[in-house]
């Protein structure tokens, strides 16, 4: 986050300044023509015929060209300023931004890692102490319901003493 309010600060900085120079030339160049407007029109005034006012306002519009002129290569030499001093600052800050978001990406692997490791360790002891319906608590093993009937019920074609398969008693005849 430091790294990021650096590079951010550092930024705005360098756009301000920017900003703040064409701000300037703006207003240079607006007293510039207003200064220039103001002597077209006291020429204008002062001449006393028609040709003289349109000899006034013909030689008022060169310098006023050239001004505008003037305006436009400082106006593209200073945006071309302001884009080298932001490629200078993204320039000075990018090796510091890249280690920091290494930083916090082996920060959130290793997090990750871990988390899934602890996760991983609580399901297998979960799992270790889920109640085996098969062994008692203290692990010896205990026969499941199920398995308690299945051990009283006698078994297809084992008779008992004295009767036959089928349940008949001994020496029953067969019909």
């Amino acid at each position: 986050m430091d790294a990021q309010t650096a590079f951010l600060n550092d930024m705005s900085k360098s756009m301000f300044n920017s900003f703040q120079q064409m701000c300037d030339l703006n207003i240079q160049l607006v007293q510039t023509l207003v200064e220039e407007g103001t002597l077209a029109g006291q020429q204008v005034l002062s001449a006393d015929r028609q040709s003289s006012i349109l000899s006034a306002a013909s030689t008022r519009a060169q310098p006023t060209t050239e001004k505008l002129r003037s305006y436009q290569q400082h106006a593209a030499r200073l945006a071309a300023d302001a884009q080298v001093e932001l490629a200078r600052v993204t320039e000075q800050h990018v090796q510091n931004t890249t280690r920091t978001a290494r930083a916090l990406v082996d920060e959130v692997a290793r997090t990750g890692a871990e988390e899934t490791e602890r996760s991983i360790r609580s399901q297998q002891e979960a799992i270790r102490n889920i109640d085996d319906p098969f062994m008692r608590p203290n692990g010896e093993g205990r026969p499941s319901p199920g398995a308690q009937a299945d051990a009283q019920r006698p078994q297809p074609g084992a008779g008992k003493e004295g009767q036959q398969p089928g349940g008949r008693p001994a020496g029953a005849p067969t019909h």
